[in-house]
């Protein structure tokens, strides 16, 4: 028996597989015992094997850097990231509650206003706010639901807490990757996969499918998806989601505003469109409304939706949740509207609009993550303990210049999963994105995304930035 984890050392950070003492996590021992007893290279000849199956399968994504795209597979690692049932359902009734205060906050700052004219979020903050958007004021979204789709980002502290990192409402993405992870994953480990009793989350084009045709008036509603097109990095996924729901996958010049509708362009003439799963930004949605450049909008469409002719998931204008310095409110924002404590925490969040704050941050940097309030993927982020004095001062001065447009939290080691580099296990820091679906019905999918950072010592999981992604195991 070939004992695979006899040099592997948690090094002090929590690790999802193993204790402090090295002793297994008890959801963890079946799958540690029967790897140890696989033939030796097997193990590896099965990363091997999931590797060309993403090659085969295509399942790639777009790295943009300097105006050009370079096309990449995503990278997978084979074991899995267990959680136990209980955890979840903690998880899952924490992410209910974040999701239902942070629809009824959009209902609100773009209708009553209640929660600023009360002065719980200042007003400034969100009037400024990047996805804020002065033309979604006064509308009411079918069935009253504003983030359809939402991809939150939970990780975990040196105690094992769950923390909300980040709140995803406009166009997450990743969902592909954490379904074909999981169909990889059932092939490389099938006896274990059948023993655990994971929780399914193939049916997740169904629920998305099901959602859809709920926000729509029409009985029998035409659903698609609308892409930017083939040179974004989400494409595979744009399509992949298309093809497993059994609907059209579209781009602005297949869609036209006639005759009050939204129609689309098919062999035997124009076709009413009823719901658009858009995948492309607010501002490129309508040129005559937002950005009058845009070549990937359709003009008209903002007056269609507004009357009530067209749904589109998510709504437009929830961005405005997504902002960096939003998410720091966001607690208050579930007392506000429930009149309940967040059942999942916030990490700690230092705003550096606020006097106190900046001045902590400006003095402490070195020892902080900064992030930009609208930034993604990774970018216009500083992580304090591994940056130059040069990027510390740059930083600095970005902050005084701009201090609503920056947040600094303190730099969370994440948890972390063992990775297979080369012929052995080291850890390797994770992150984790459920995806929720807010349809009738508010629907954790039971898994999700988990991100890893397959450089040794980074914290940054993107897979723009080097990451790749396992596949999540909630076990019943």
């Amino acid at each position: 028996m070939a004992f695979i984890f006899d040099n592997y050392h948690t090094e002090g950070f929590f690790d999802e597989m193993f204790e402090v003492d090295g002793k297994v996590r008890p959801h963890y021992e079946y799958f540690k015992q029967q790897i140890e007893n696989l033939p030796k290279g097997e193990l590896l000849q099965r990363q091997h094997a999931a590797e060309r199956t993403l090659m085969q399968m295509g399942i790639t994504f777009n790295v943009y850097h300097n105006g050009e795209g370079t096309e990449r597979i995503m990278p997978f690692d084979i074991v899995p990231r267990m959680i136990r049932a209980d955890e979840w359902a903690r998880l899952e009734r924490g992410l209910k509650q974040r999701i239902t205060a942070l629809n009824l906050f959009l209902d609100d700052v773009y209708n009553d206003q209640k929660i600023l004219k009360d002065g719980i979020v200042p007003r400034e903050l969100v009037e400024s706010c990047k996805g804020y958007l002065k033309p979604c004021e006064g509308i009411n979204p079918p069935k009253g639901v504003w983030c359809h789709i939402t991809g939150t980002d939970l990780i975990r502290g040196d105690d094992g807490t769950f923390m909300v990192l980040e709140d995803n409402l406009r166009c997450p993405s990743g969902v592909s990757y954490m379904l074909e992870n999981r169909e990889i994953s059932k092939h490389s480990f099938p006896e274990i996969f059948e023993r655990l009793r994971v929780q399914p989350v193939s049916n997740y084009p169904t629920q998305l499918l099901q959602m859809l045709q709920y926000i729509s008036n029409n009985p029998s509603p035409t659903v698609v998806v609308l892409t930017p097109g083939r040179y974004n990095s989400a494409y595979f996924e744009h399509s992949y989601l298309a093809q497993q729901m059994g609907v059209e996958l579209v781009e602005n010049n297949d869609l036209v505003v006639h005759d009050g509708y939204v129609k689309m362009r098919t062999t035997k003439g124009f076709q009413i469109v009823d719901v658009i799963y858009r995948r492309i930004d607010d501002n490129f949605l309508d040129p005559t409304v937002f950005n009058p450049e845009s070549l990937l909008g359709i003009p008209g469409i903002f007056e269609v939706y507004k009357k009530g002719r067209v749904a589109l998931a998510n709504a437009p204008g929830t961005g405005v949740a997504d902002d960096k310095v939003i998410y720091a409110y966001v607690p208050r924002i579930i007392k506000y509207y429930l009149n309940e404590d967040p059942i999942i925490p916030n990490v700690q969040t230092y705003i550096c609009g606020e006097d106190n704050d900046i001045q902590y941050v400006l003095e402490n940097i070195d020892k902080l993550v900064v992030k930009e309030a609208n930034e993604a993927g990774g970018y216009g982020m500083l992580i304090g303990p591994k940056s130059t004095k040069a990027q510390q001062r740059l930083f600095r001065m970005k902050i005084k210049q701009n201090p609503r447009n920056y947040i600094a939290q303190p730099t969370i080691s994440l948890s972390r999963v063992p990775s297979m580099v080369e012929n052995h296990f080291e850890g390797r820091h994770v992150d984790l994105r459920p995806y929720i679906l807010y349809g009738e019905n508010i629907e954790v999918i039971p898994g999700g995304l988990t991100r890893v950072a397959l450089r040794k010592g980074s914290l940054v999981v993107n897979s723009s930035q080097g990451g790749g992604s396992k596949d999540t195991w909630v076990l019943y």
